[in-house]
């Protein structure tokens, strides 16, 4: 062999036997290592973020100061964007400068209602290949068609959660997802999002050392009842876990309107009528749900144990007229007479904005859907929140510092069809004008984000809009502007390092033996004890008790869905039994146990009456009884739509009678069948009411917010004593009703019983008597004004 050969030869040896080396020397001058489970590899960073990313998404690991970084836009170099030493502001402004208007646009979007798997039918349906999931032979955690179109096509990014088969499935069904999204585009993980899901089964059965399909908690009148923030924060932070382990990072939640007029059917979603008591649990449940600790922390608070919370509703949605809701034309207007309209942003400025915690203020905001009639003081326009420039720019930003992502309410830039559906567009205000031309009205007030909209068409026709008004170089940098917050609140949970979940880990964590014992246990807490005569409570068990089925007619959900009619136990019968002895026979009883629901009421409108010649308009009422509205408004202080030729929406001397006035035979037909033997009321509060129809014929009366009935039943039978007080006020009758200002807390002559207790804001029974103690110091003296 030639020398020249020999040396080819002794190179080629010298060159293989190096490569083979490489491997070893690399992995000496890293400081990571990886691990695969399925198709989701995990990064371990030794002294950095640890890192997650999908097999299947094309995503490649770059090595840089021997440290790990996930090549999200798969271009081989490490961009600020990518790199997770660098603050996250840095790091959201140049993706932003990298991303086209399509991707900022679709990034501005939040999608419709999502659940998983997709729905056969309704509003909220989805297919798979075409197929209904039924027929599809689809895994349930798959994406529905829809749900790949606007993640790809529309570049969706936010996706709101509804219904979920199971944990696992909602795990398996976020990284499904995010393995989709990693793969496309520049590699921008999806911020999942939910409305409150804590809510209480009434039938289900608390086992200490048992689990649950998600912990149960009272309603927010229920948290707001304890008078005790702490309580409140530790929902929010048991709550925050379960749903990261749900692939959830943002929750639509706190509601923080205060309920100024007690006839508002979203009352039950609120913190009370108090401003003060709402700020302190809307600072609570935001620390809890946004703040990491440990090895969780990322940096200032934020970390994988966080969860952005949207505020709603700015600048507060509880003064509609008439307590009529703006999801639907009738109730549009909100409205002043007793010029309080600034009281109604307390909870925001002092609570949501002034967290004690790290994360310092709510990371996002919700708009209510409301004209705050009259209340623009500088361009005096009567539009929707969403697109007030006065409401969102000069009042939250400017005067409050505002500076995270602003969000519409869903369907705000859409058609109103009817004027009493809650699935009609909502653009108040705005009717007459294009929906491009609503989207870049929202723009320009300030808003970041459009609700309940999957298509990126509209924001890109308001983006062209805004170039022949302001030029391209504005706009531009105005997207980039809302881009820079929407990113800011996926790069703070730690999405962009390791958006994935182990579902048995999110198995183990959603709804364990811990978190569903401290959920039972603030059930306990929110219970009011309102009326103990003769000390009948609690109640010997053992004893015999009978039940009176309740009857609910005939009706129609919210989404204009039938009901049928129902006649059942309103309580899970086999866990009375572990109480009481149980009879059917009135006379065979000692004691009868009556579960009622508040007065249900019809929202306001009639369309019925609209077709009879009437304007629609009716009284909402708080009793069970028929009621007329002799002395209601003759004048109406707002009106107006596109749909009607009048703008006086007066209800005056119309009458209007409960849905559930059968809940109130329930009450006085027992009381007569029990012959004087002790009648014990147990009511589910969604809106104040007038106890007057009913107290007397109830020997003892506890309210509740949401429980389950067995809470209900521990404290009948003393084995939790009752604390909480009523975080609302229960009006004399409908008259003082009609007299209080939508605007103004704790404004009504309040009933009292029988036994002299007045039925007041912080008023409540224990075993001793009324309570008074420092909640009752700290929040029952007058409302100051601010």
């Amino acid at each position: 062999m030639n020398k020249p050969l020999k040396h080819k030869v002794f190179m080629k040896k010298k060159y293989l036997l190096l490569m083979a080396l490489l491997p070893a020397v690399a992995s000496a001058q890293t400081k990571w290592t990886e691990t695969k489970n399925g198709d989701v590899v995990l990064v371990s960073n030794k002294g950095g973020q640890n890192l997650g990313y999908s097999a299947v998404s094309g995503v490649k690991i770059l090595t840089v100061d021997g440290l790990a970084f996930k090549d999200l836009n798969k271009n081989s170099k490490l961009d600020k964007y990518e790199d997770w030493r660098l603050p996250v502001d840095v790091r959201a402004k140049d993706l932003a400068s990298k991303m086209s208007i399509e991707q900022i646009a679709g990034l501005m979007l939040y999608s419709r209602h999502q659940p998983i798997p997709a729905a056969a039918g309704g509003p909220f349906a989805g297919t798979y290949n075409g197929k209904v999931f039924a027929e599809s032979g689809a895994n349930a955690y798959d994406l529905s068609d829809q749900q790949k179109k606007f993640l790809k096509d529309d570049n969706v990014r936010h996706v709101l959660i509804t219904s979920v088969q199971s944990p696992e499935v909602a795990a398996k069904w976020n990284n499904t997802a995010q393995a989709f999204v990693e793969g496309i585009g520049l590699g921008i993980p999806a911020n999942n999002s939910s409305d409150p899901r804590h809510g209480t089964l009434a039938t289900a059965e608390f086992n200490a050392g048992a689990g649950g399909s998600i912990s149960m908690w009272p309603g927010s009148l229920g948290m707001a009842a304890t008078f005790d923030p702490a309580v409140t924060q530790n929902f929010g932070k048991i709550a925050g876990q379960e749903y990261r382990a749900l692939g959830i990072a943002t929750a639509l939640s706190p509601q923080i309107d205060i309920a100024t007029d007690p006839r508002w059917n979203r009352v039950s979603g609120t913190f009370g009528e108090d401003p003060q008591l709402a700020a302190d649990m809307a600072r609570a449940y935001i620390d809890g749900f946004q703040t990491s600790t440990g090895n969780n922390e990322i940096s200032n608070g934020w970390g994988y144990n966080s969860v952005n919370a949207m505020v709603k509703h700015w600048p507060g949605g509880g003064a509609g007229e008439g307590g009529r809701d703006a999801h639907y034309g009738f109730g549009k207007y909100a409205v002043y007479p007793g010029n309080n309209f600034s009281q109604h942003l307390i909870p925001f400025t002092q609570g949501a904005f002034k967290l004690n915690g790290k994360t310092g203020m709510a990371a996002a905001v919700m708009p209510y859907y409301t004209i705050s009639y009259n209340q623009d003081i500088k361009n005096h326009e009567n539009v929707a929140n969403n697109y007030n420039k006065y409401i969102i720019t000069d009042l939250l930003r400017t005067k409050y510092k505002y500076d995270g992502v602003v969000c519409t309410d869903w369907l705000v830039t859409g058609d109103e069809t009817v004027i009493n559906s809650f699935l009609s567009g909502k653009s108040w205000g705005m009717e007459k004008a294009t929906i491009a031309e609503r989207h870049y009205k929202i723009l320009m007030a300030g808003v970041d984000q459009f609700g309940g909209n999957n298509e990126v068409g509209p924001v890109v026709a308001a983006y062209r809009i805004g170039i022949k008004e302001h030029g391209e170089p504005f706009m531009r940098a105005r997207f980039e502007q809302s881009a820079l917050r929407l990113l800011r609140n996926i790069f703070r949970t730690g999405l962009f390092e390791n958006p994935y979940l182990n579902p048995e880990v999110s198995k183990k964590t959603v709804g364990n033996a811990e978190f569903m014992a401290a959920g039972y246990q603030t059930q306990l807490k929110s219970i009011v004890m309102l009326k103990n005569k003769a000390n009948v409570l609690p109640l010997q068990t053992g004893k015999t008790v009978y039940v009176p089925k309740k009857f609910t007619p005939a009706g129609k959900n919210f989404l204009g869905m039938q009901t049928p009619e129902k006649l059942e136990y309103p309580v899970n019968m086999e866990i009375v039994k572990k109480y009481f002895k149980v009879t059917e026979n009135p006379d065979e009883a000692d004691y009868a146990l009556v579960f009622i629901a508040s007065p249900i009421g019809n929202g306001g409108y009639s369309a019925d009456d609209a077709k009879n010649g009437g304007n629609g308009y009716l009284p909402v009422s708080l009793q069970y009884g028929k009621y007329t509205a002799e002395t209601a408004r003759a004048t109406s202080l707002a009106g107006g739509d596109p749909l009607e030729k009048f703008t006086n929406r007066s209800y005056k001397g119309k009458s209007e009678t409960s849905t559930n006035i059968t809940d109130l035979a329930m009450v006085t037909d027992t009381y007569a069948k029990m012959k004087g033997k002790p009648v014990i009321v147990s009511v589910n509060i969604n809106n104040p009411m007038v106890f007057a129809e009913l107290e007397k014929q109830a020997n003892a009366i506890i309210a509740d917010f949401g429980v389950q009935g067995q809470a209900s039943l521990d404290i009948l039978t003393g084995k939790a004593e009752p604390s909480a007080l009523l975080p609302l006020q229960m009006p004399l009758d409908m008259q003082t009703v009609e007299a209080q200002f939508e605007d103004v807390p704790r404004d009504m002559k309040c009933y009292t019983d029988s036994e002299g207790h007045i039925y007041d804001f912080g008023y409540g029974l224990n075993w001793k008597g009324v309570i008074k103690d420092a909640r009752t110091a700290k929040y029952s003296k007058p409302v100051a004004k601010p």
